[in-house]
């Protein structure tokens, strides 16, 4: 079943919400890169993708760097609206200094898988595909929004050595988040004060972002989400893929990816007791 073109369009090789056009897309090929840019590069329903300048970053914002699970893809979607100017971006197809300064997120893809379902059902301008099964096989074929979740990864992947690249898990955020922050810190050649650190980390936690409305974005309009079928933030936990697929299509999406995966430099933690 192919995707719905009421929905998305494809654009060299990627997809696209259709209220934004290729031509918009085509001129951000001349975004213009500061060298003191910060991009947060995600594939959807991983992390946040954007770019602040440093003197941007104090300890608001140092929080919203690090709220990394539940963060819509306004601009894939075709919004206009993008806080702090986000844009997509495909480390492929844009001249990067190699001064910038990049913090990429990975989440196990089976989780992003299941995060993504449940968030094409919230937001009224994706395509709600009722059967798990065909959104199952449109997101191992790359055909949704952001295209291949294994492409993206292994894109940024590819690049280690070529740029300043921090790269970080969702999954060890949510084991040692203050180990994440301090990471991020240095990263960054940010010093903050133990009680700035704490309190960065007790924001950051998914809990309390969940009743933050500038990070649970409960105030969506609702021609953009539908609040009946769901909420921006809804589990943030590892392994709920769990509760979602069955055997048989852990074991397609295993059969399809585990191959593929087992090329990536980095260890893929499927739940919180097991790490492969």
């Amino acid at each position: 079943m192919e995707p719905s073109k009421e929905f998305m369009f494809k654009y060299k090789g990627f997809y696209f919400g259709v209220n934004t056009s290729a031509e918009h897309v085509a001129s951000l090929e001349n975004f213009e890169i500061k060298d003191s840019d910060i991009f947060i590069a995600t594939y959807p329903k991983s992390g946040k993708n954007g770019t602040v300048s440093k003197e941007e970053i104090n300890l608001p914002l140092f929080n919203h760097l690090i709220q990394t699970i539940e963060r819509y893809f306004f601009f894939l979607c075709g919004f206009n609206s993008e806080p702090l100017n986000l844009k997509p971006c495909n480390i492929s197809d844009i001249s990067v200094p190699v001064v910038l300064q990049i913090i990429y997120v990975t989440r196990n893809p089976k989780d992003v898988l299941v995060s993504y379902y449940h968030f094409s059902k919230f937001i009224t301008t994706l395509e709600e595909v009722p059967d798990f099964n065909i959104f199952m096989e449109r997101f191992l074929a790359g055909k949704v929004l952001a295209s291949s979740w294994f492409d993206h990864v292994a894109g940024w992947y590819g690049h280690a050595e070529d740029f300043n690249i921090l790269f970080l898990t969702y999954e060890d955020m949510k084991k040692d988040l203050r180990s994440a922050v301090l990471k991020i810190c240095n990263f960054l050649g940010k010093k903050l004060s133990e009680e700035e650190i704490e309190s960065v980390v007790r924001q950051a936690t998914f809990e309390n972002m969940k009743k933050d409305p500038r990070a649970n974005y409960e105030n969506l309009p609702d021609d953009i989400a539908d609040k009946s079928k769901g909420r921006f933030l809804r589990k943030g936990t590892v392994g709920d893929w769990k509760n979602m697929m069955t055997v048989a299509q852990s074991e397609r999406f295993d059969e399809a990816l585990n191959e593929k995966i087992k090329t990536l430099p980095i260890k893929i933690t499927w739940d919180m007791n097991s790490e492969k």
